[in-house]
This record gives structure tokens, sequence and C-alpha cells, in this order.
């Protein structure tokens, strides 16, 4: 039988001898982004259909200057993993390390997004309608209650809509409803239940939200 020292040394070695399995158990630190090696693969990589900085250009292409770097990151993710079907997308992401996800998504979330405006005055008290109150009678929630009221979103959550191509968004709406975009349930579930007009009338709300 051992002694209480003997004991108490066989337990220390022990507790020493497990530090380093600890340690290597242990998550290592996060890497810090470059938003050099972001702007680079924007500007060599990205540009020809997202401008080189994510501001604003072709309609059917969405902004990306001011997005969540989170949510940025997990759409690359998931077209890389054929989640969100999109053949020039997956195409573009296929080489792309999680770093390079990550570098390229801080570099547009650095960028200050510039305001859109609404475009049809005859739909924007029912965008705005949607947005806020969503359509109770069918079960529509509203946009505001994960979107926030300003558009700002939640990251990692929801992207940011504020100042979005209304095209863009008329598009990935119609897409969730049409079972052609499947990487968001909740968001297949609401656009399932609303027609064109609505859908056309909240887009363009969006657009010029702030």
């Amino acid at each position: 039988m051992k002694t209480p020292v003997a004991f108490a040394t066989t337990v220390l070695l022990a507790a020493t001898l497990a530090l380093p399995v600890f340690a290597a158990n242990e998550p290592a630190a996060s890497a810090k982004v470059d938003l050099a090696k972001g702007q680079e693969l924007s500007t060599n990589v990205c540009a020809a259909c997202h401008t080189a900085d994510g501001s604003r250009g072709s309609p059917a292409n969405p902004i990306l200057q001011g997005q969540h770097p989170e949510y940025l990151a997990k759409q690359l993710a998931e077209f890389k993993a054929g989640k969100r079907a999109n053949p020039v997308m997956q195409g573009m992401a296929a080489p792309l390390s999680e770093a390079d996800m990550k570098n390229v998504s801080a570099f547009y979330a650095s960028k200050q997004a510039k305001p859109g405006f609404a475009k049809n005055k005859a739909t924007v008290q029912l965008g705005e309608k949607i947005y806020r109150a969503g359509i109770a009678d069918k079960q529509v929630p509203a946009c505001a209650g994960c979107h926030s009221p300003t558009g700002a979103g939640m990251p990692s959550q929801y992207p940011r809509l504020g100042g979005q191509h209304a095209d863009y968004v008329d598009g990935q709406m119609k897409a969730f409803r049409d079972h052609k975009r499947t990487n968001s349930v909740p968001m297949q579930a609401i656009a399932a239940r609303m027609n064109n007009e609505e859908i056309a009338a909240v887009a363009d709300y969006i657009a010029g939200l702030r």
C-alpha cells in the first residue's frame, strides 16, 4: 500500500504528464484575417461580377459591401460544399481555402455600403407593410424580426438587406420559393407563402431601406 507521500507524488506525476494532452486538445486560436489578401482575391477573382470592392455592380448580383463577414464566409463554404446551388459561384468557391473565404469576407465587410433607392412608388406601402408587419393571413412573419427594422441583419445568422439590389432580392426570394435555393429552411417556408407581387414589393422597399 502506498504511503500518503508516495500517493501524492503519483497523482502529481500523472497530472503533469496529462498536461500536454489537454493542451493538444484545446482549440487553436483563431487566425487573424488578412484584409490585404482579401482585397487581392476581390480584385483578381470576384471583381468581374461584384466589382473590385463589392459595391453597386450589376443588379443581378448582390452588393457585398458592408455585409456581415460571418454570413459571407458561410455562403462561400456552402457554395463550395454544394449546399447552395449556383454553377458560377460553385466554380469560384471550389479552390478557396477557409482562410481565403474569411479574408475576402472580412475585406467586403470592412467597406461602407452605399445607400440604394426604391423605384416603384406604387408598391412602397405594400413593401413596407410586409417588411415591418408581415402578411398575417398568410402566416408570413415581418422581415424586420430577423433582418432588423433598418435591414442591418444579424451576424452569421441573417444577412444585411438594407440597400440591396431589388432585382437580386426578388430573384433569391423566388429561388427559395421554387426550391432552387435550399440553404435556408425558414426562408423557403416564408417565400412559399408569397406571390410575385408581394415579393417584388418587399424587394423594392428593401432597396431603399437604410
